[in-house]
């Protein structure tokens, strides 16, 4: 049973702690029991997670410095688990005061009215975090607090008095953890008013000096880009955040994958929904080509919740074909690819060269370099297969396309009229059969219409983008038509 007086928590083996001890505390036990903390965070085992667990035994305060989409503040957010489940607190206190070891004007008074009497409550972990995202317009006021005139002539205090404070978010965070995103964006000197609380313990408010000795685990983020483009850290404040930790992207396509497969919020009925590894792993290799397109700016980052929603919008597309069909399963097939221009266009920031070709194009060149780089993993090299001595594998469907025949891979087509339009390409089906011989219907379907973009993004034929699908045609009959074309034009 929980203490509800001063006098009963003596009685009691509770010990008063420092946040930072608290969190150092927990962490030795989680570490002894090899438990392993920071539940969801994937593909910072060997790297953000030991440093930040360093930094928490040497006791600092943290900067987690990177891009957009790394996890940042859900890193922050997961900190609490590391806090006692319930701590007491003077009862009544605006800044939770520690019963043994108060601060606050409040907290001295109680104690000094009500000796062992003073009442206890207690304060769950989740409670004992606050979060403040940076922007131009916080105010010192918002931070640390202000001067109350109508607290001051209510109680008819003068200025000097330390009642007359209204607490901004961080002395009430006091006992917790503090997080302010993006800290960049702050004005200069609100960074210089948060140096002081970390080196001085005090803080001023309209020139009133208040020495308040805040117990905070401050955690900070930033971008990268931040230091040049909004706004930077002054030096003073940056020199006393004792560890700087530098987050990242996930570095393979499998770690990718399960953060997205993680994060993604699909109802019951979309998991039903056939995803292939292979669409799986086109999604998350949008976002690597991304994230060395020339048409994007790297310093902006290409968030990790660029595939997320791709993955959420390729299964919608899918689900939609299904109900407007009146079907009762389906599968992605690539066709659903251009389902997904939305989640990419709204997740990128282009460069000059990226604006002049248009973000839709951009998203449609970074899908074809994926095709193109997962397509040598399923089947031969196209441009290797041509120039070798042996067959290439793919000559009866090339020729099939410069006979003059064409097809159209709408997203919407039935399951029946898909298969029979991939069908229609001679030679296409027994490729797979000889590459892959053990695949059920649906992915010997989705192979073959794979197979068809892989030749188009290794110039072995044409494709057109369609208003939700695509064409494929002869290349070299699509480039003189369009050499007549051009012609046309000029003498038109």
């Amino acid at each position: 049973m929980q203490a509800t007086t001063l006098g009963e928590l003596k009685a009691t083996s509770y010990q008063s702690l420092s946040i930072k001890d608290e969190l150092r505390k927990n962490l030795i036990k989680q570490l002894q029991q090899k438990e392993a903390g920071f539940e969801g965070i994937l593909g910072y085992d060997e790297t953000v997670i030991p440093e930040l667990q360093t930094a928490i035994l040497a006791r600092h305060n943290v900067l987690l410095l990177g891009l957009r989409g790394q996890a940042k503040t859900r890193i922050a957010r997961l900190m609490v688990n590391l806090l006692d489940e319930y701590i007491p607190y003077i009862a009544g206190s605006e800044i939770f005061d520690d019963p043994l070891n108060p601060i606050s004007w409040y907290g001295h008074h109680e104690i000094a009215t009500k000796g062992d009497d003073t009442p206890i409550a207690w304060l769950h972990r989740s409670e004992r975090y606050t979060e403040k995202l940076a922007t131009p317009d916080v105010t010192v006021a918002d931070l640390i607090g202000d001067v109350d005139p109508i607290k001051a002539a209510n109680l008819k205090l003068t200025y000097n008095d330390e009642r007359v404070i209204h607490f901004g978010l961080i002395p009430r965070a006091h006992r917790g953890i503090f997080v302010i995103n993006e800290l960049p964006d702050l004005q200069a000197r609100i960074q210089v008013a948060l140096f002081n609380m970390l080196q001085e313990k005090d803080i001023q408010i309209r020139g009133f000096k208040l020495r308040l000795p805040l117990d905070i685990q401050f955690v900070f983020t930033a971008n990268p880009e931040d230091y040049t483009n909004r706004g930077s850290i002054v030096t003073p404040l940056k020199d006393r955040i004792e560890s700087q930790i530098l987050t990242h992207y996930p570095k393979s396509i499998e770690i990718s994958r399960k953060i997205t497969f993680q994060e993604a919020k699909l109802t019951p009925e979309q998991r039903l929904i056939e995803a292939d590894g292979l669409v799986k792993d086109l999604v998350e290799q949008v976002a690597f080509e991304a994230r060395k397109s020339e048409y994007i700016d790297q310093k902006s980052g290409v968030s990790a919740r660029l595939t997320i929603s791709a993955f959420e919008n390729l299964i919608g597309n899918a689900e939609r074909r299904m109900l407007i069909n009146k079907e009762k399963d389906t599968f992605v097939r690539i066709s659903d690819f251009s389902g997904i221009i939305p989640a990419v266009t709204g997740k990128i920031e282009l460069v000059y060269e990226g604006e002049l070709e248009g973000p839709a194009k951009v998203a449609h060149t970074l899908i074809g370099k994926a095709i193109k780089h997962l397509f040598v993993r399923y089947f031969p090299d196209p441009t290797r297969a041509k120039k070798s001595k042996t067959a290439n594998p793919y000559t009866e469907i090339t020729e099939w396309f410069t006979e003059g025949n064409t097809i159209d891979v709408d997203d919407n087509l039935t399951l029946a009229a898909y298969k029979k339009e991939l069908q229609k390409v001679k030679g296409l089906e027994e490729l797979i059969k000889k590459f892959h011989p053990k695949l059920s219907e649906n992915q010997t379907l989705l192979l073959m219409e794979f197979v068809l973009h892989g030749l188009s993004e290794f110039s072995q034929l044409n494709k057109n983008y369609l208003n939700g699908g695509f064409g494929f045609s002869d290349m070299f009959e699509s480039l003189f038509n369009a050499d007549i074309d051009e012609d046309d034009e000029d003498f038109g």
